[in-house]
């Protein structure tokens, strides 16, 4: 349902005309308790601002008490359903192991120690290192 006109005014541009019945509803619908103005204005493709002036022109008016009976028009925003998505993971690989290079003088040592016997790994650079 298209709910303005777009009309040129002076070639600069298109300024949306809202019809009477589409301005109650979206003010009404930001009447009800625990709606956010932003809110609704995004849902209906409005500038906040332009409907925080429809509502306060609506109360000044006296129509704020008329728009909060009436009923919430449906919302506008489609949504979507959370679900669970499944993802691939990659097969676990080995980790790769220490590996520990020495060197003394010329002389160059590399030791490869498997990652699962780390705690060992530990305990022989200790006794290495005293």
């Amino acid at each position: 349902m298209n709910t303005t006109l777009e009309q040129a005014v002076d070639g600069r541009g298109r300024r949306r005309i809202h019809s009477d019945e589409f301005k109650a509803a979206v003010v009404a619908s930001c009447l009800q308790p625990g709606m956010s103005m932003a809110a609704v204005a995004m849902a209906n493709g409005i500038n906040a601002n332009l409907l925080r002036r429809w509502v306060h022109a609506a109360e000044m008016r006296g129509d704020a008490d008329q728009a909060r009976a009436l009923p919430a028009p449906k919302p506008t925003v489609r949504a979507t359903a959370a679900g669970f998505v499944p993802v691939a993971l990659p097969a676990p690989s080995q980790p790769p192991d220490i590996r520990i290079e020495l060197r003394r003088g010329a002389t160059a040592i590399t030791v490869a120690w498997p990652t699962q016997a780390a705690s060992e790994c530990a305990a022989w650079m200790r006794e290495l290192l005293r």
